[in-house]
C-alpha cells in the first residue's frame, strides 16, 4: 500500500482511526497536479480558439483578396475594348440621374457603367479599404437586364452595407461567429432593388457588432477616410460612406440605429437619409440587438446629392416592395412634395443642450440658416425639449436595458475590436461599481455621472414598459413643442468633423443630436455645406463644451486639426413627411451651391491622399498582431 495512503489514515493525534472512521484525503501533491492540468487544457483550448479564429479570419481575408482579384480580370478584358478609358470616364462624371436617363434611352451599356465602377471600386478599396466582398453575381444580371423590363434604376450599379442579406454571402456585422454562414436568401431591399433594375456589386465595411462611430473589425480592418488617412469614415455606415466618397459608387444601402447612416456621411462629404421607420422593409438585415424596440433602426440610402436619394426612395417604395413585406405601408413616394418650391418655416438650433457643438459646427448652422432666409423662407429659433431628461432617463436606459448583456455576449469567443474596448469595459463594469462612480462623478461631472446611473439595467419588465412609456409621451412632447412653434422642418447640426481614428469609441454621447430622431422616429438627413476653416480651429482651442469633462476633452482632441473637411447639417422632419424632408435637404443643397458656384463632381470630391496611406492600413489594420 503506498505510504501516502497509509499516513493518509492517521488521526490528528497521530493514532490510526479505527476501521469505521477512515477517510481518502487526496494529497497536495495530486491536487497541484489537477490544478496544474487544467490550467494547461483551458490555455490549450484558448490556444486552439485562437488558432480557429485565425483561420478563419485569413480564409476571409483571402476570399476577399480573390474576389478583389476577380473584379481586376473582369475590369481588364473590357479594357481591351475600343474607346473604353473615354468611355468609362464620361460614365464616371454622370449624376445619378443623367446617368439613369441615359442608360433607359440606351445612349451608355450597363456593362460599361457597372465596370467603370467596378475598377473604381477596387482603386478605392486599395486606398481606404471600403470593400468586404465582391458579388460575382452583377455578372449574371448584367446578362438577365437585357430581357427585363427596365425599372427605375436600371443598370445602375449599387453597393451595399455588409450586414444587409445577399444569398450566398455572409452578413458577419465585424464578427468571426458568422463566417461562413451565408444567408439563405436576398434581403427584400435586394430583392427590390434588383426588380427596379439596380446592380448590386459588393458589400461595405462597417464596426463590430455595428454599434461604433468607428469603422473597424478584426475580419476586414478598419476603414478610412477619403479626405484625410488619419480620420475615419465614421460608423456604423462607414465602407459605404467612403465607397460613395472616393467614386467607388454612386448609391449605397445603410442601416441607422443611432446616426450610423448621417454621421458617416457627414464625415466623408456625402448626403445621406434616414426614412421614417418602417417606411422601407428590415427583413434580411442582420444586427445583434433584434429585441431593442426603445430605437427604431432604419435602411436608407447614401449618395452624392440630394436627387439620387430620392430617386432611391422612389424606386424602393413600389408594389414590389408592398408586396414581398405587408408590414410596410402602401404609401408611394410624393414627387410633387419632393418638388415642391413652396416656402417653408424652418426651426433652428446651434445646441441641443446635452452636446456643445465646437465652432464650425455652429457656423455650418448658422450660415446655412442665412442663406434659407435670404431665400425667402422663414426660420425659427426652436429648443429642443428635455434633451437631459431624454439622454439619460429614455435613450441611456433603452441602450442599456439589458445590462449590456446582449452586447457582450454576441462578443464572446470573439477578438474584441480596439474601438469597442470602451464600451466592453462599461458593458462588464460591476453594477456596485457605476453606482460607486455615479456618486464619486455626480459634484464634478453631472453628465457622465448620470450616463452611469442610467446604464445599470432595467431591474423588471414592469420598468421596461415604464421605459417605453416615457419614450412615447416624450415623442408627444416634441411634437407638441413642434406644433407650438409652428414649423415645417427643423435645420440643426450634424456631428463633425471626421473624428480622429481611435476616438469614437469613446464618444457614443456625442450621437445626442442623430439618436434622437431615431428615438422620435422623425425621418432625418445630411447635407454637406462647408469645410472647417483657420478659423475655426483658433475658437477650438477654447472649446469647454458642456463641463469640460472628460467626455469634452475627448471630442476635442477627435474633431481638433481638422481644416479643411467636410461639414454638414442635419434636416429633419415628422414622421411619415420622408419627402418633406428631402425636399429641404435638396433645397439646402441648391443654396449652397449657388453660394459656392461651383458644380462639384465625383472626382473632386476627395483631395489627393498621401502614398502612405495604403502602406498605413497594410501595416497597421492587417497585421496579425492584432489578434
Amino acid at each position: 500500500m503506498p505510504a501516502w495512503f497509509t499516513q493518509a489514515q492517521t488521526c490528528h493525534g497521530g493514532l490510526p482511526r479505527g476501521k469505521n472512521h477512515q477517510t481518502n484525503i487526496i494529497p497536495l501533491e495530486l491536487i497541484s497536479v489537477i490544478v496544474i492540468c487544467a490550467v494547461l487544457y483551458l490555455k490549450l483550448i484558448r490556444w486552439l480558439e485562437t488558432r480557429t479564429q485565425h483561420r478563419l479570419v485569413a480564409k476571409a481575408r483571402l476570399r476577399r483578396e480573390a474576389a478583389l482579384t476577380e473584379m481586376k480580370t473582369i475590369t481588364d478584358q473590357i479594357k481591351e475594348m475600343e474607346n473604353y478609358k473615354s468611355k468609362i470616364d464620361s460614365v464616371l462624371l454622370l449624376t445619378l440621374h443623367d446617368l439613369s436617363k441615359s442608360l433607359s434611352k440606351g445612349d451608355v451599356s450597363p456593362s460599361y457603367v457597372l465596370h467603370a465602377y467596378l475598377e473604381k471600386a477596387q482603386d478605392a478599396t486599395k486606398k481606404y479599404n471600403c470593400i468586404t466582398e465582391f458579388l460575382p453575381e452583377c455578372q449574371e444580371q448584367l446578362a438577365d437586364l437585357r430581357s427585363s423590363n427596365k425599372g427605375l434604376l436600371y443598370g445602375i450599379p449599387i453597393s451595399i452595407k455588409e450586414n444587409i442579406n445577399y444569398k450566398g454571402h455572409d452578413s458577419t456585422c465585424g464578427l468571426k461567429k458568422f463566417l461562413n454562414k451565408p444567408a439563405s436568401e436576398d434581403s427584400v431591399i435586394v430583392q427590390v432593388l434588383k426588380k427596379q433594375g439596380a446592380i448590386p456589386f459588393v458589400k461595405t465595411n462597417v464596426p463590430q457588432t455595428l454599434l461604433s462611430f468607428e469603422c473597424s473589425n478584426p475580419i476586414y480592418g478598419q476603414t478610412i477616410n477619403p479626405h484625410d488617412t488619419k480620420r475615419s469614415a465614421g460608423g456604423s455606415s462607414g465602407g459605404e460612406a467612403a465607397l460613395i466618397a472616393a467614386g467607388g459608387s454612386i448609391l449605397g444601402i445603410g442601416t441607422d440605429i443611432g446616426g450610423s447612416i448621417r454621421f458617416p456621411a457627414a464625415c466623408c462629404g456625402i448626403c445621406a437619409f434616414k426614412p421614417t421607420a418602417n417606411r422601407i422593409s428590415k427583413i434580411g438585415l442582420s444586427g445583434i440587438l433584434p429585441g431593442q424596440k426603445t430605437f427604431e433602426s432604419m435602411v436608407g440610402p447614401l449618395a452624392k446629392d440630394v436627387d439620387s436619394l430620392a430617386l432611391c426612395m422612389k424606386a424602393l417604395l413600389c408594389e414590389d416592395m408592398f408586396q414581398l413585406d405587408p408590414t410596410v405601408p402602401p404609401i408611394p413616394f410624393d414627387n410633387k412634395i419632393y418638388t415642391s418650391i413652396k416656402r417653408m418655416r424652418i426651426g433652428y438650433f446651434e445646441s441641443d443642450g446635452y452636446w456643445i457643438p465646437t465652432p464650425s459646427m455652429k457656423r455650418a448652422v448658422m450660415e446655412t440658416k442665412e442663406l434659407l432666409e435670404e431665400a425667402g423662407h422663414t426660420l425659427i429659433s426652436f429648443t429642443p425639449p428635455r434633451m437631459y431628461y431624454a439622454m439619460n432617463e429614455i435613450i441611456f436606459p433603452g441602450l442599456g436595458a439589458d445590462k449590456g448583456l446582449t452586447f457582450v455576449e454576441s462578443l464572446k469567443g470573439e477578438v474584441i475590436d480596439p474601438s469597442l474596448k470602451f464600451q466592453m469595459s462599461i458593458c462588464t463594469m460591476p453594477e456596485a461599481l457605476k453606482k460607486l462612480l455615479y456618486f464619486l462623478l455626480k459634484p464634478f461631472s453631472p453628465r457622465i455621472a448620470d450616463a452611469f446611473k442610467a446604464l445599470i439595467g432595467v431591474k423588471s419588465v414592469e420598468e421596461l414598459w415604464k421605459l417605453h412609456v416615457s419614450a412615447m409621451t416624450y415623442r408627444e412632447e416634441y411634437i407638441k413643442a413642434w406644433g407650438t412653434h409652428d414649423i415645417d422642418v427643423l435645420l440643426c447640426p450634424s456631428v463633425g468633423p471626421a473624428f480622429c481614428i481611435g476616438c469614437a469609441g469613446k464618444l457614443l454621447a456625442a450621437s445626442s443630436n442623430t439618436i434622437i430622431y431615431n428615438l422620435l422616429n422623425f425621418p432625418a438627413g445630411v447635407v454637406p455645406v462647408t469645410k472647417v476653416t483657420q478659423e475655426d480651429e483658433e475658437e477650438l482651442m477654447d472649446y469647454q463644451g458642456y463641463r469640460n469633462d472628460s467626455w469634452d476633452k475627448t471630442f476635442k482632441k477627435a474633431v481638433s486639426g481638422g481644416i479643411g473637411l467636410p461639414l454638414a447639417v442635419q434636416c429633419v422632419a415628422l414622421p411619415w413627411q420622408d419627402e418633406l424632408c428631402l425636399c429641404f435637404m435638396r433645397e439646402v443643397e441648391k443654396l449652397v451651391k449657388n453660394k459656392t458656384g461651383i458644380k462639384e463632381n465625383l472626382e473632386k470630391s476627395c483631395p489627393n491622399v498621401h502614398s502612405s496611406g495604403a502602406k498605413l492600413l497594410e501595416s497597421k489594420y492587417y497585421s496579425d498582431d492584432s489578434f
